[in-house]
């Protein structure tokens, strides 16, 4: 099954919303490092919170929430599949922090494009050029000059890494279901039930990490909400659009604009340098986005 771009306008349109969420999703790291809560119940809130936020864009959109997907063996499967990856993926990604540096964390959850490419053009059949290996390939050693040149690297663990990398191959998984369900409903229809069954998957998996589900204080309240408002509604709505017009190789690639966006706000927020060797490998990120959109 081959994706293919809509509309000539579409692609700005899309690059524009994947640009602005990667962005915004960049925050993330921030938000985990000032929560107290467990690592599980942070990703619960992020959804669960987001949810009020969500369907009014549903309403906004004139739309309505359709649970005749219900029926639909297929439909269902997509939106259990996209909630369980999103789960585990922002499950492992906060657990990995804890066992592992953030460089190398964010290093291995950034693969996900890797994952997004390998698994859209060997088992779901898309068409994907050649030479946007390539550009994939610079993309990630741009990437990896912004992450491991940080002076924040920390102390590294394998299992750590591994939950990192695990959290990339099933965000690819989200992706990929997410692109498939836009076919059938809008950015935000897609993006409230994905958040609905991320949330409700959340719950078990929380409680296997803590039984005190209710933040105590106002300043847990606060970071949780904000998380939830930035990254699940914001970011993530803007990503879901993008990914609606473009293909999902393309969008995967795009969203590696988040680790760059990252270390301007370690800079902006948290006193932490910027190095001539990250900014240059910033600049290599931007470089293959450019020929990703112009090549392929």
């Amino acid at each position: 099954m081959s994706e293919e771009i809509k509309k000539p306008n579409d692609m700005l349109k899309a690059l524009i919303s994947l640009f602005l969420g990667s962005a915004l999703l960049g925050m993330s790291a921030i938000f985990v490092r000032y929560s107290e809560s467990s690592p599980s119940l942070i990703a619960f809130y992020r959804a669960f919170l987001a949810l009020p936020f969500l369907y009014l864009w549903v309403l906004i959109e004139g739309k309505k929430i359709d649970l005749g997907f219900f029926k639909n063996k297929k439909l269902f499967l997509l939106f259990v599949i996209a909630g369980f990856c999103f789960a585990v993926d922002m499950s492992f990604w906060n657990w990995s922090i804890e066992y592992t540096s953030v460089a190398n964390a964010t290093l291995m959850a950034n693969t996900a494009p890797l994952f997004v490419s390998f698994i859209g053009l060997i088992f779901l059949r898309h068409k994907i050029k050649p030479e946007f290996f390539l550009i994939l390939l610079l993309a990630m050693i741009g990437v990896s000059l912004v992450i491991l040149s940080s002076s924040n690297k920390g102390n590294l663990n394998v299992f750590g890494d591994f939950l990192g990398i695990s959290a990339a191959i099933f965000y690819a998984g989200y992706i990929l279901a997410i692109k498939s369900l836009t076919g059938r409903f809008s950015p935000a229809q897609t993006l409230f039930l994905a958040t609905f069954m991320t949330s409700l998957i959340l719950v078990p998996i929380s409680l296997f990490e803590t039984r005190d589900l209710i933040p105590q204080t106002m300043k847990e309240w606060s970071v949780l909400f904000t998380y939830a408002l930035i990254s699940q509604t914001i970011a993530q709505g803007l990503i879901t659009y993008g990914i609606s017009k473009i293909t999902a190789h393309l969008s995967s690639l795009i969203l590696l604009i988040q680790p760059l966006a990252a270390a301007f706000y370690g800079w902006l927020l948290l006193n932490e340098a910027i190095l001539p060797i990250q900014a240059f490998g910033g600049l290599i990120v931007l470089t293959s986005i450019y020929l990703a959109t112009r090549k392929t």
